[in-house]
């Protein structure tokens, strides 16, 4: 998680790093993006399929996690799927989480999303989530989430407003997320086990039902006939290759070190010698600020998968983390190299490189180049644009430095503060050049925001 203090002109902004994280791990009460490759990667290639069923193409659906430990997923602001880190520790098996994210687009294809805000579309994931939830605009940086868990009744009633379907729409998404499992050839099995898991939930009061059962009405009539469709499936208990059996275990023991490294040791056992236990330990010790045993455990890792990206990337953001930043350099770039979606490591690389100066202009450029290429799948990232402003502003670039953090306020929905942001780089950039454009171009939309 990153902060950003400010203390007048762009010569005098530094950027103190105090947790140098791919996945965010606040407290687990609050609400967050969690932006990690690994996770993110791994169900983008297994939702592909579904996606394609569903009429609609894989780069036009983003499925977004949010670190809370309750189960939900809900669709806003257009083709975005948000699923609840609790939810992914809930499920048992890869199909129930595809089961889930079937339905998703089930809302999505079947034209649910009247409620979508139209300011959201321009909008960060964060500030989309913090928009939805209700939770305001303490959004910090690129890398946090909202400021934390919603707690007013006011809130979740409007939340649960904004999210809540009609039970026609809720069998209309389950009928079409059986089409498109068996569309894409998927057993359609986990679909049928994690709503059965919610079915005694219709028989609680409201108040103590689960977010994703207020949101997405269950009753045991529907369940009944989402089972009978499925079991009449020839795919029905096929389950899925051990493969992804593999990494989803994995993605659960990594989620489970680093947003609540306390329960490692009693999830998995001492005697269990697994690569998934050994990396959910690796992260619990680098969370816990166990610098050995976090070592080591990586270095164990890495013995076993010396080509493993994520193993390369955990290697790197902890030696970052314990204060080795000049060693860490080579591991994040040997992650980029293996990764086919290398964008958010880059992005932790360019962070690391700016950390490990103060005003070296090679390394500096070094960071600014990383950071574009990884812009170029990732044009919503806050923390993009806070360390491209950064990296501008130790070179004293002012100019260039205001418009990336006008861009960064422009995210956050901060029009009056992009605003003033871009008057400061208008007095520092070259009528007619490419970033005096851009800063036109800002001041465009503002005004298109401000008028509508």
């Amino acid at each position: 998680m990153y902060f950003a203090l400010y203390h007048g002109d762009m010569k005098h902004i530094f950027l103190i790093a105090l947790v140098i994280c791919s996945l965010i791990s606040s407290q687990v009460s609050a609400q967050g993006i969690i932006r990690d490759t690994e996770l993110e990667t791994a169900v983008k290639k297994w939702s592909e399929p579904l996606i394609i069923a569903a009429g609609l193409s894989p780069k036009s659906v983003n499925i977004i996690f949010v670190q809370d430990s309750g189960i939900n997923a809900f669709v806003a602001g257009g083709s975005n799927i948000f699923i609840y880190t609790g939810l992914i520790e809930k499920a048992d098996n890869p199909q129930e989480l595809l089961g889930v994210i079937a339905h998703e687009l089930g809302h999505i294809s079947g034209g649910h999303l009247i409620r979508t805000h139209e300011a959201l579309r321009n909008a960060s994931y964060e500030t989309m989530l913090g928009t939805i939830l209700g939770v305001g605009a303490a959004i910090v940086s690129g890398n946090a989430g909202a400021a934390g868990a919603v707690s007013t009744a006011a809130n979740l009633t409007a939340q649960r407003k904004f999210l809540s379907y009609s039970r026609s729409h809720e069998s209309s998404a389950d009928q079409a997320a059986l089409s498109f499992l068996k569309t894409a050839k998927i057993d359609p099995e986990g679909l049928v086990s994690f709503f059965g898991k919610l079915q005694d939930q219709d028989l609680l009061p409201q108040s103590q039902q689960l977010e994703y059962v207020r949101t997405h009405p269950l009753t045991r009539n529907r369940i009944d006939a989402i089972k009978i469709r499925a079991e009449s499936s020839p795919l029905f208990k096929t389950g899925m290759s051990k493969d992804k059996k593999e990494t989803f275990n994995r993605l659960k023991g990594k989620l489970t070190g680093f947003i609540n490294p306390q329960h490692v040791e009693w999830t998995y056992s001492q005697t269990d010698t697994s690569i998934t236990a050994l990396y959910a330990r690796s992260i619990s010790n680098y969370r816990l600020h166990k610098k050995e045993e976090a070592l080591k455990g990586v270095d164990k890792l890495l013995n076993l998968e010396p080509n493993n990206p994520y193993f390369l990337e955990l290697k790197g953001q902890m030696l970052v983390d314990f204060g080795d930043i000049k060693e860490a350099l080579p591991y994040y770039k040997k992650a980029i190299q293996n990764v086919s979606e290398p964008a958010l490591i880059r992005t932790a690389y360019a962070h690391a490189l700016i950390e490990s100066t103060e005003s070296n202009p090679a390394i500096l450029k070094e960071a600014i180049s990383e950071l574009k290429k990884a812009y170029l799948t990732e044009p919503k990232s806050l923390r993009i644009q806070r360390l491209l402003g950064t990296a501008y502003g130790r070179l004293g670039q002012e100019g260039k430095a205001n418009v990336h953090l006008a861009e960064e306020a422009i995210l956050k929905g901060q029009n009056d503060y992009a605003k003033q942001r871009i008057n400061k780089a208008l007095k520092h950039l070259d009528n007619g050049s490419t970033d005096w454009f851009h800063a036109q171009d800002i001041l465009n939309l503002i005004k298109q925001r401000e008028e509508s």
